[in-house]
């Protein structure tokens, strides 16, 4: 792998540089495109310039200064990114909003961070902010994209634009001026993290950090004008916003839609070459092909499982440099025909690679995708670093591991086994929060992650997970939960979430959800067709097959990691509930809160 580590001094020196850099270097080129309808509309770099001049303008016009915060309470939408840019243009900092946040919660990130305006995605959005109006005396405007302006405190995306045509009438050439005189260092983005106990902490990252990490990917020459993105992510996730940040450096083409339950269609329809998603994603694409194929059953099945055996063993001849013989040869060619070019037909035919971030990803299942020819490049990082800190690269990857650092930042480990790291895309601090920032960097100027890994001996990271979730057995044994729950996931088809529980006991046990869609059609099928969820999955039927999954989880644990007893929840996890994060992460200590009596009924 070739990689420019002098990029560096070459850097654009912020991001609203970085963004009219691209629209005068590719003008007809295309930026976005978004659903309407049923269709998809297409805009070139310069349709986009043109439009955020005139919302940056706006802004100016409504008094915005220097790192003032704006705030984006919206879904992924081709909107959140105009908004994103035009604030990055105009010389403020954008306060990132979950559209899922209650209106408490809104309150408090956009008072604590100071917001003088904000964007609402509708009148949900809105009303949370009238509930809470006279909480935040700094905000002073709201546009919104498809909510109900009244002229006064709320107006519409139209209305800003007018603002901005007068404002750069008046002032012509002031974003290009205001843009050449932002510093690297200025602060550009809040994202508050979603914390499990506790308000939630403002990461303040700089024009620096988002720059370092779109020109690192570029530099690495693994993505150019040619490719196009599907983009789903929450933007209100670091995740989301370095993926932004690299189509600034890279000039590819996104194609943005963020309803999740749309994903696959829409990449059927959009035919990317990459896309990056959480690990829940590809863990559902497989289920839902592996069920698919059993409820055919027959030749069909039986065919799909050979096909895979001899894709995991031409895969793993490859890697590790044997020759292929003739006959293995032979029918791996045709078990693509037959089986591999339909599974990667399902995610557009053209995917050169995925990008999984933000949790583990079960090594099966990445193999599984390996076998079919689909490739998933894992990589690591968190919102104190920009969202992108390690990653494999296409030429040179390790399957099980997150890869080496970016060109141009650092990874070591340190006391405990813990990962730390350094570069230019590491946060200049928690707003607000001297002392908590001070706790998270080592005195030599290390940000401490606060997860447990090693580092081989070409640099490739693997992660152990997090170490305040490693927990030890009443017996002394540690145990890592979130390995055990990528297994688990890889062996049952139907599971959603697996918890694994036993700190200071003597044996480990496990809460269970099952994917609703797929239990739906298991429902269907076995007799109990349009039954409630949870009397499925309380149905001595459902519980028989998912003990045997669990028994067969347990063939491939130590002895002391085995689990003894489970439970299958009545519903699954969500984001509504509180014990989901917007990025799909489990917060454990609310689901062992919610459901602490059950748990103690295992060791009674």
């Amino acid at each position: 792998m070739q990689t420019d580590h002098s990029f560096v001094d070459r850097m654009k020196q912020n991001v609203a540089v970085q963004f009219l850099d691209r629209v005068e270097a590719s003008p007809q080129g295309e930026a976005y495109r978004f659903p309407v309808g049923e269709s998809w509309e297409s805009v070139t770099w310069k349709q986009v310039g043109d439009r955020v001049r005139l919302l940056a303008g706006g802004l100016l016009s409504l008094g915005l200064e220097a790192e003032q915060r704006v705030g984006i309470a919206a879904g992924t939408r081709y909107e959140w990114i105009l908004a994103d840019l035009s604030i990055m243009c105009a010389g403020g900092a954008t306060t990132t909003v979950y559209p899922s946040t209650n209106s408490e919660g809104t309150a408090y990130i956009v008072g604590d961070s100071e917001c003088r305006l904000i964007f609402a995605e509708d009148d949900e959005q809105i009303a949370k902010l009238r509930e809470h109006r006279d909480e935040l005396p700094a905000l002073s405007k709201v546009i919104t994209f498809d909510g109900t302006a009244d002229g006064d405190w709320v107006i519409s995306m139209d209305d800003l634009a007018a603002l901005g045509e007068t404002y750069l009438g008046e002032h012509p050439g002031v974003i290009e001026q205001i843009a050449e005189k932002i510093p690297a260092d200025q602060l550009a983005t809040l994202i508050y993290t979603s914390g499990t106990t506790g308000n939630p902490k403002g990461v303040r990252l700089t024009h620096r950090a988002w720059v370092y990490e779109g020109s690192a990917i570029e530099a690495q020459h693994i993505l150019d004008e040619s490719d196009l993105q599907f983009l789903w992510l929450p933007m209100a996730h670091s995740f989301g916003k370095v993926l932004l940040s690299a189509q600034l450096a890279c000039g590819f083409a996104t194609a943005v839609d963020g309803r999740v339950e749309k994903i696959v269609d829409n990449l059927g329809v959009v035919k990317p070459t990459f896309m990056g998603a959480a690990p829940r994603i590809f863990e559902k694409a497989y289920s839902r092909i592996v069920q698919m194929t059993a409820s055919e059953g027959g030749a069909k099945e039986k065919i799909f499982k050979q096909a895979f055996k001899v894709g995991t063993e031409v895969d793993r001849r490859k890697r590790e440099g044997q020759s292929i013989p003739l006959p293995l040869k032979l029918q791996h060619g045709l078990f693509d025909k037959l089986v591999f070019s339909k599974v990667r037909e399902r995610f557009g035919g053209r995917v050169k690679f995925f990008i999984s971030g933000s949790a583990a990803l079960n090594a099966e299942i990445a193999d599984w995708f390996h076998a079919a020819g689909i490739l998933i490049l894992e990589g690591y990082g968190m919102t104190e670093n920009a969202a992108c800190a390690t990653v494999n690269h296409p030429d040179n990857y390790k399957m099980g591991t997150v890869g080496p650092a970016l060109p141009g930042a650092e990874v070591r480990i340190g006391e405990g086994d813990e990962v730390q790291l350094r570069g230019p895309h590491i946060m200049a601090g928690y707003h607000n929060l001297p002392e908590e920032t001070a706790k998270t960097f080592t005195e030599d100027g290390w940000l401490r992650t606060g997860d447990k890994g090693s580092l081989d001996a070409e640099g490739f990271l693997t992660i152990t997970g997090r170490i305040k979730d490693l927990f030890k057995t009443s017996g002394g044994k540690y145990i890592a939960p979130s390995a055990i729950e990528a297994k688990f996931k890889a062996v049952c088809p139907y599971a959603s979430q697996f918890m694994v529980f036993g700190n200071e006991r003597n044996f480990v046990s496990a809460l269970i959800t099952l994917d609703p869609d797929s239990m739906a059609e298991w429902a269907n099928e076995n007799g109990m067709a349009g039954a409630d969820y949870a009397d499925v999955v309380a149905s001595e039927k459902v519980r028989t097959m998912i003990g045997d999954y669990v028994d067969e989880l347990n063939t491939r644990l130590n002895r002391w990691e085995t689990i003894k007893k489970w439970e299958i929840l009545s519903s699954d996890l969500t984001i509504e509930s509180g014990e989901l994060t917007p990025s799909m992460k489990v917060k454990r200590n609310v689901v062992e809160s919610n459901n602490a009596e059950l748990i103690s009924s295992f060791y009674s």
